[in-house]
């Protein structure tokens, strides 16, 4: 395994356990919040918009830093072919 997919690895284990940690606060904070029902039901709709909102942000930059290894990727092959073909024509004289 590269150290790239390390790093992938380990980003994607940093949003689950930030899910995880979001989602057991979230619970901890309902039940020993001393507040209406109705200010819980809002307080429950905002911190879902900002769960959401942290998700989505999180895919993207997921989505941004694939798109960066896959470019990374795709120059290195181009850079080796390059490379292994100058070495024929070395080899060949």
């Amino acid at each position: 395994m590269s150290d790239l997919e390390d790093q992938e690895g380990q980003f994607a284990n940093d949003i689950a356990w930030f899910v995880a940690g979001a989602v057991v606060g979230l619970a901890a904070a309902l039940l020993l919040a001393p507040k209406s029902g109705k200010e819980t039901r809002r307080y429950i709709s905002h911190k879902t918009h900002q769960g959401r909102e942290a998700v989505t942000d999180a895919g993207k930059d997921i989505y941004e830093r694939s798109k960066e290894v896959l470019d990374k990727g795709r120059q290195l092959v181009e850079d080796a072919a390059e490379l292994f073909e100058s070495g024929r024509r070395l080899v060949r004289g």
